[in-house]
């Protein structure tokens, strides 16, 4: 990508594409309900982020609990959504910032600030509810944090790496715009 600067048509949209990915696993974190979940038969334990569904042990109806009684509940689903709006804030950013054929490198690493800023929030709401979870809530059986819970942390992960890369980014500014002199290891015989 640096080699062909980001004017080259296919590297000029991967880090908005990299957001949009991270944007959609979000949502799949937000959405899911495999935040907990029972980890051996009868599965008589299930957990969003915003509530807690159990089930006696014959396989009977589903009875939900909110989380959002708790106010360790509301202060996961917070932190975790605030991070979330960040990184939706910052995909709209990075579209506009790629779309100008000027680049703005300053904006371009304000972006990235902006991502910490997200990871911060996320990991928050990400530390928040397994520790006051397995604390206030009774669970029975042995249970596992699954799928959705790995999706917020794909997520926060993600909104790391992408900071790192948009601060780094306009360190090679020279080398993207091709104002640097082409240097040429050539020997003659």
């Amino acid at each position: 990508m640096v080699k062909y600067g980001l004017d080259y048509t296919r590297c000029r949209w991967i880090l908005p594409l990299l957001l949009g990915i991270g944007v959609i696993f979000g949502i799949i974190a937000l959405a899911g309900r495999g935040w907990l979940e029972s980890q051996t038969l009868p599965y008589v334990h299930q957990a969003s982020l915003w509530e807690s569904c159990t089930r006696s042990g014959q396989g009977g109806p589903w009875t939900c609990e909110s989380l959002m009684g708790y106010a360790w509940g509301r202060a996961a689903a917070a932190t975790y959504l605030v991070g979330f709006l960040l990184l939706v804030i910052c995909f709209a950013l990075a579209i506009i910032a790629f779309a100008i054929d000027t680049l703005r490198f300053n904006f371009i690493r304000g972006i990235g600030g902006l991502l910490f800023v997200a990871a911060v929030f996320s990991i928050m709401g990400l530390v928040i509810y397994p520790v006051k979870f397995s604390t206030e809530i009774d669970m029975t059986g042995i249970n596992m944090f699954s799928w959705a819970y790995g999706f917020g942390w794909t997520t926060a992960i993600m909104e790391i790496c992408l900071g790192f890369f948009f601060c780094c980014l306009p360190n090679y500014e020279d080398q993207i715009l091709g104002n640097v002199k082409p240097t040429y290891f050539y020997s003659s015989p």
